[in-house]
């Protein structure tokens, strides 16, 4: 049967303490100590350590700093929304372009001068 160990809160935090200053990696503490377990000394790093400080986000915001930040959200969705719009726009415009020159047999783009973005004048 096995013995089951006790490790005091000082021990705990000594070893936390050389694992995080680079004395030991936490398979080396293992050893050196003999701890039992596969998860302790991880459980330790959680308590003791400074870890519970790496890896998180901390927002200070100012009162108002949320509802100017939705604000700005909706209006970049509805804007969005409107470029959307103006594209299927430009879209169905010059498809009747093509259609017309077609129908008509004379260069529309040509003749006006117009240009329109996104696609390649007539040859």
């Amino acid at each position: 049967m096995g013995v089951n160990k006790r490790y005091s809160a000082a021990f705990k935090q000594k070893v936390v303490s050389e694992i995080e200053n680079g004395k030991f990696s936490v398979g080396e503490a293992h050893r050196v100590y003999e701890i039992g377990g596969g998860t302790t000394i991880y459980n330790w790093l959680r308590r003791y350590g400074k870890g519970h400080l790496i890896n998180k986000t901390v927002v200070v915001k100012m009162k108002n700093e949320s509802d100017r930040i939705k604000q700005l959200e909706k209006e970049k969705r509805e804007l969005e929304a409107a470029l959307a719009k103006t594209q299927v726009r430009v879209v169905v415009l010059e498809s009747l372009i093509d259609a017309a020159e077609q129908e008509l047999k004379i260069d529309i783009k040509k003749k006006s001068g117009i240009e329109l973005p996104g696609l390649p004048g007539k040859e």
